[in-house]
């Protein structure tokens, strides 16, 4: 009797195992087999997992599939697949999943994770012609790109030599760069308030893209106990409220038709169109600053931080950057943007940087807007799509030394600039970075300020540097400590 209920028991759970288990609909990308209730979330290191994507795509193919518990997630690998969704596919994969961890903590209000559609549309329209309204592209925005700069060479003067952790400095510069243009303000450095937003920010990168992230989006019934996810939430709630903050004070103070920042110019629109049947509001408008916010200070201040480490460990670059700009500037007394027509050399070293940064790893997860077909594929409709950037910019078909900081790869026969199809670090298509041109400006002009005026030198008594990122959505270097020396006969800011 006892025998006949421990199989009846049995044959319950393998049947329960069964029916719960995830299933592949047809034609769908190949993949490991899932397991009940986790999917093939137990199977990637939380740590970093493109290594493990790296080996799925071996055994798989360039398109395969995972299941994030319930969730059906495709993988794209390398140049083909990642071009062909984003690109010749753009529409059906310009969607962002939904019920996710950063859906909850934007309200869906965001333009980073916002629904593709008529709202999404209009924002971004909104906001790159808002960013160039304010400079971007143009000397306005080299003005104050300029201006950061020179705060932080006075910060760096002050440590002639003595090798300093750049980190908080950059960050500070790059955050009162785009608050310059979002609130028409910049902070001192020691603010606190500059410290609580960036920390804020890193914080929630760090949770957003770590385990914790994944146990919020692939159980459910998690979501309301006092885990270590709830901190983003709290973070955005605190960033929330200092932004409303700022907005309301806006109010009292602008003067229609004559927008000082993007605020004023958001306010301006919503009075244009009126309430019938606008998209603007205040909630969207708070979310779009937050969003605009964050992204124009982590990546570029990481790609900064990448710069900076990769320079200085490598003095022989170092020195050729330097050599080029002595020789197309001379005595000028700053850069402009439009002189990176002349520094080919300049230009393939920032831009083999941001390859080997790999500032998002796996890009911004994309969604099907409908049932669509990609290499062979049935995709249907509100898939989830990993875009494996990493073996994109790291393809060996594409560079010729992948794993090296090599400027030659973004440099032709003759010494020229160029940039290969495969550099994708910005993504491409309907989703690509909207502070693409910022983030460009920014690198450029603060790094050849910056090669003017010091030497970059590893000190002698540390330890071999580590290139290797910090895994997260956003990558950033391991911490380490760096000594800026004045050159004998500088000149600028």
């Amino acid at each position: 009797m006892m025998e006949t209920i421990c199989l009846l028991i049995v044959a319950v759970c393998v049947l329960l195992m069964l029916l719960l288990k995830p299933q592949r609909p047809k034609n769908f990308p190949p993949g490991p087999e899932p397991l009940p209730v986790f999917g093939n979330v137990l199977q990637l290191s939380m740590k970093n997992p493109v290594r493990d994507l790296d080996e799925l795509s071996r055994r798989y193919g360039k398109v395969y599939s995972l299941f994030l518990g319930w969730r059906p997630a495709v993988v794209l690998h390398g140049l083909q697949a990642v071009r062909e969704a984003l690109v010749t596919r753009a529409v059906d994969f310009a969607g962002r999943p939904q019920g996710m961890m950063l859906n909850h903590v934007t309200e869906n209000k965001g333009l980073i994770m916002g629904s593709y559609g008529a709202v999404w549309r209009e924002h971004r329209r909104f906001a790159l012609t808002a960013m160039k309204n304010f400079g971007l592209g143009k000397s306005s925005m080299e003005e104050r790109i300029l201006e950061e700069t020179a705060h932080i060479c006075r910060c760096l003067e002050k440590s002639l030599g003595t090798p300093v952790d750049p980190l908080s400095l950059i960050h500070s510069a790059a955050s009162n760069i785009i608050c310059s243009v979002l609130f028409g303000q910049r902070y001192d450095y020691e603010d606190k308030v500059l410290s609580f937003i960036i920390s804020s920010f890193k914080e929630n990168a760090q949770i957003t893209n770590g385990p914790w992230a994944a146990i919020y989006d692939t159980f459910p019934l998690l979501r309301r106990l006092p885990l270590p996810f709830q901190k983003v939430f709290r973070n955005c709630r605190n960033l929330t409220t200092h932004t409303r903050a700022i907005v309301e004070q806006h109010k009292l103070t602008r003067v229609p038709g004559l927008p000082r920042d993007v605020i004023d110019c958001y306010l301006d629109e919503m009075e244009k169109k009126g309430p019938e049947g606008c998209v603007l509001e205040e909630d969207r408008l708070v979310m779009l600053l937050l969003d605009l916010h964050f992204a124009g200070t982590d990546t570029s201040s990481n790609s900064i931080l990448f710069a900076i480490l990769y320079l200085a460990t490598h003095s022989h670059i170092q020195a050729q950057c330097q050599r080029e700009i002595d020789g197309v500037l001379g005595r000028s007394l700053s850069v402009s943007f439009e002189d990176r027509h002349r520094m080919p050399f300049v230009m393939a070293t920032v831009h083999e940087t941001q390859r080997l940064a790999n500032i998002a790893p796996l890009g911004v997860f994309h969604a099907t807007t409908r049932d669509t077909k990609l290499m062979g594929y049935d995709i249907p409709e509100g898939t989830l799509i990993i875009t494996n950037l990493t073996s994109v910019l790291f393809e060996s078909t594409s560079w010729e030394r992948p794993n090296d900081f090599y400027p030659g790869h973004f440099l032709d026969e003759d010494g020229r600039f160029v940039k290969p199809d495969a550099f994708l670090a910005f993504s491409a298509g309907t989703r690509v970075c909207l502070g693409e041109l910022l983030a460009r400006m920014e690198l450029f002009l603060i790094l050849v300020t910056l090669l003017r005026r010091f030497v970059f030198a590893w000190p002698e008594d540390a330890a071999s540097p580590d290139l290797t990122p910090v895994f997260a959505g956003i990558q950033s270097p391991k911490p380490y400590r760096v000594a800026f020396r004045l050159r004998g006969d500088h000149v600028g800011a």
